[in-house]
């Protein structure tokens, strides 16, 4: 085998202003039969980060401590290397804590903040159900199914009540994310996330507004207008809580005598255009500068969903709602109007029809409730 080389390197987050570190083992090159060279390479993730732009002196402090660090570590490696222990994929990587690396991965998504959560949640969970010093070579089927099981039957919210099986399913995917990423660089040789069986999702009941309801509620003041505004909004285009926050003036434009908005979707990262209503772009407010967020002062915040909440009982709404149930009543709404399915799938960015088929079964029982409104004629 040909000598390891042990570099550090660097890699730029696209989403927060932090760069991660991690090493590089060269190990030489191969040729395949037409002679073109390959080159033999392995990487092991660091539980240390840089600020990419630091600006304050703390700031700068922690970037030289962190480099200093791993430079450190760097040495140990190639150290090790040289002194005979060529099984450095077994003793470094797969000796990567398990809590540390998936901490790495939820701190990465920082700048989403309803998936972020989701991550931060899924991380609380399993630091409950495995110990803190828990490395990849203890990460194997019976873990893996272990940490379903516990998802499933053990798990608790903040009000002691077990996860919903929806809960349980999203924070085991996020786990799966963490083992497939960790295999694809070579953390682990063997993928135990493949061998076992998912959670099964589960349709759950879905609050919407009718048409009569966003309208009253239209009327109805909110404590804070820019969370009416963009609630209303997202109830007019379909778009997600993660997207309207984020939006900035330059992503709106004028297009064949309309509006539309030209955005990423956060949550798929797909580039999306989507065409909206005069009726819709009355509710932006102000035009500001194109870097301005058009919601201004929107947050996911306790008050924020505490005003949504007083907002639909002042409208006399009973029914749960929170912010993506506006996308929830776009819709059904549409769907209530007419609009054909595959429309209404496009609109809500949706990749797969199936996804949508489930506000159609809400469309299907409405319409099993009106025909039963007929009273009988002969009594």
């Amino acid at each position: 085998m040909a000598k390891v080389k042990v570099t550090l390197r660097e890699r730029k987050s696209t989403k927060t202003d932090r760069t991660s570190l991690y090493l590089e083992y060269y190990k030489g090159y191969t040729k395949d039969a037409e002679g073109k060279i390959r080159n033999i390479k392995d990487y092991e993730t660091l539980d240390f980060y840089l600020y990419t732009n630091p600006k304050t002196p703390t700031e700068k402090q922690h970037n030289k401590e962190a480099k200093s660090k791993a430079e450190i570590l760097r040495s140990e490696r190639e150290k090790s290397i040289i002194n005979g222990n060529n099984g450095f994929k077994s003793d470094f990587k797969q000796k990567t804590n398990l809590i540390d690396y998936f901490k790495t991965l939820t701190n990465e998504r920082f700048d989403s903040q309803g998936n972020y959560g989701n991550w931060d949640s899924a991380l609380k969970h399993l630091i409950n159900y495995c110990n803190a010093a828990t490395t990849f070579e203890q990460v194997d089927v019976k873990f893996v199914e272990g940490f379903r099981d516990y998802l499933l039957t053990k798990a608790k919210m903040s009000n002691g009540k077990l996860l919903s099986n929806n809960s349980a399913l999203s924070y085991f995917n996020k786990f799966r994310a963490a083992i497939n990423q960790a295999y694809d660089e070579e953390i682990i040789s063997d993928n135990p996330i493949k061998k076992v069986r998912g959670i099964k999702q589960i349709d759950t009941h879905r609050s919407y507004l009718t048409l009569d309801e966003l309208k009253v509620l239209a009327k109805t003041e909110c404590r804070y207008e820019v969370l009416k505004r963009a609630f209303i909004f997202s109830c007019l285009t379909g778009l997600r809580w993660s997207d309207i926050q984020k939006l900035v003036w330059s992503e709106i434009e004028k297009f064949n005598n309309g509006w539309r908005v030209k955005f990423t979707q956060q949550k798929t990262k797909g580039a999306e255009y989507l065409d909206i209503s005069d009726q819709a772009f009355a509710y932006l407010g102000e035009i500001g500068q194109p870097i301005d967020r058009v919601f201004t002062g929107l947050k996911y915040s306790s008050y924020m969903n505490v005003a949504l909440t007083q907002w639909m009982i002042k409208a006399g709404i009973t029914k749960p709602i929170t912010f993506h149930c506006a996308r929830h009543s776009f819709a059904t709404i549409q769907l209530t109007l007419g609009t054909e399915i595959y429309t209404v799938s496009k609109l809500l960015g949706h990749s797969e029809l199936k996804t949508t088929q489930i506000y159609a079964k809400i469309i299907d029982q409405k319409k099993i409730e009106a025909v039963n409104k007929i009273p009988n004629l002969i009594d």
